[in-house]
């Protein structure tokens, strides 16, 4: 099927396009080849003149009526042709905000020939109509979600394009080398190349190339869309409910002397830098007999694994150069960045530089990173926000480039990826065409996946359901 020029359906969608609830304007959006058609019969123009007389992308003030009475006085928007959107024609009714007014205006529309639309269809269509790529549709999603600066960015690169111009190049050129093998198949005794190899090796060089730079990139596309996880750690009294208390400025912890009183996790998001951080408070790692609190250590050891920072606080009362060190060593992950966080500073004394320093020569190749802090005191919040601040600043410097946010898009390149390399090792091992064919289709697959040149209606599905309804 041709999408570029297709009008995808027969039918008209109606719904609210704006949030639910009372509003200064609600926006109601009518999408389909009768959505002019449907509009002249409930709306009245102050022009007197029909809207599909109307140029497109014009707007009129009028009345929306029911016979012959009036249900409100709003703004139509139309857009005619596939200039939309949508690809088909729409018009949008801009009203006054009231729940009583959307809904007798939906009603209306649905009275002259609407239907409801379902979630998402409205960007589903536009995919359907060669209006988006696929993953550009996928952003518009992540785009209405985004909570932060830096999640904004990466969306709205995505629906700008992103990647899919660079994917749909290489899909092509690879389209053109596989339909060249092919046709050597028709000629395989004359024993004839019409694909010149080292053209072919080349190319599968540049595909890899490509490829392993967006799958790396998952794992700061993702964290820049969904926030980077911090988990606070340190043995029980260290301070870590009293440090996310002063990071929100608000008593979101409970906190105690008793040791031991965080058993669960407790998880806040802060906005550093444009970027959203996801504070998790953890409880007390030790050894202990509480069935109950060894369960909250076991999360607390289960948050460390999966966070990008780890913040570990201790003091030089309750804590040996060599308990701190063990610690850091035993649940260092690669990839993450760990920060120590010297707490109770206002207890100590100048005597313990050396203390700090002794910890930072012993963690020489771990981290470098060592700040004196007074969680209960609010002493050096501000620079250990101001450090986070910078480290979001070096992530948001990578989102400038095309990164990967999306689980599906993860997948597909990853596979990509490994047929690709099957190629490769085929024209290594010298393999007859036909071999070779099987598994370039297989990249094409997997490329073409991410765009939308192959999929199905049980992914479409999926995907559009996670839209909200007027979208």
């Amino acid at each position: 099927m041709n999408k570029k020029n297709t009008i995808y359906t027969s039918d008209t969608i109606v719904a609210l396009a704006t949030a639910s609830g009372i509003g200064a304007i609600a926006v109601i959006r009518l999408s389909g080849v009768d959505a002019i058609e449907i509009s002249d019969r409930i709306f009245k123009s102050y022009s007197k003149k029909p809207l599909i007389n109307a140029p497109s992308h014009t707007v009129h003030l009028g009345t929306l009526e029911a016979k012959n009475q009036v249900i409100d006085e709003c703004l139509a928007t139309i857009f005619k042709g596939t200039k939309s959107y949508t690809g088909e024609p729409v018009v949008e009714f801009s009203c006054h905000g009231s729940n009583y007014i959307v809904e007798e205006v939906i009603k209306l529309c649905l009275a002259n020939g609407a239907r409801l639309a379902e979630a998402g269809e409205f960007t589903k269509r536009a995919f359907l109509n060669g209006k988006l790529a696929l993953n550009q549709a996928e952003a518009v999603a992540d785009l209405i979600a985004s909570d932060s600066k830096a999640s904004h960015q990466v969306a709205l690169q995505q629906m700008r394009g992103g990647f899919t111009s660079e994917i749909e190049a290489l899909r092509q050129e690879l389209l053109n080398f596989a339909s060249l093998i092919e046709l050597e198949l028709d000629f395989s005794e004359e024993d004839v190349e019409f694909a010149d190899r080292s053209q072919f090796k080349t190319l599968l060089k540049t595909i890899k190339t490509t490829l392993s730079s967006l799958i790396q990139s998952f794992s700061v596309g993702n964290v820049l869309k969904n926030g980077i996880p911090v988990a606070i750690v340190g043995k029980p009294n260290a301070g870590k409910s009293t440090l996310l208390n002063a990071l929100l400025n608000e008593e979101r912890a409970i906190v105690s002397d008793i040791a031991g009183t965080t058993r669960d996790t407790i998880e806040e998001t802060l906005h550093i830098g444009g970027i959203a951080f996801r504070f998790i408070d953890t409880a007390g790692i030790r050894d202990t007999q509480d069935q109950i609190e060894a369960i909250g250590v076991q999360k607390a050891k289960e948050k460390i694994e999966k966070a990008s920072v780890i913040l570990f606080l201790f003091d030089d009362k309750d804590n040996t150069v060599s308990e701190i060190t063990t610690f850091v060593k035993e649940n260092y992950r690669e990839g993450a960045k760990y920060v120590l966080l010297h707490n109770k500073t206002d207890l100590s004394s100048e005597e313990t530089t050396a203390f700090d320093d002794e910890i930072l020569q012993s963690l020489k190749g771990y981290t470098d990173t060592l700040l004196r802090i007074s969680a209960k005191e609010g002493q050096n919040i501000t620079e250990l926000k101001n450090f986070l601040a910078d480290y979001a600043q070096t992530l948001s410097q990578t989102g400038k480039a095309t990164v990967v946010t999306n689980i599906r898009h993860y997948e597909a390149l990853s596979n990509a990826l490994q047929a690709i390399e099957k190629v490769e090792e085929g024209m290594q091992m010298h393999l007859s065409g036909d071999l070779l064919a099987i598994d370039i289709r297989e990249t094409l697959y997997h490329l073409g996946s991410i765009t939308g040149e192959v999929s199905n209606e049980e992914v479409l599905g999926n995907i559009f359901s996670r839209f909200c309804i007027g979208k």
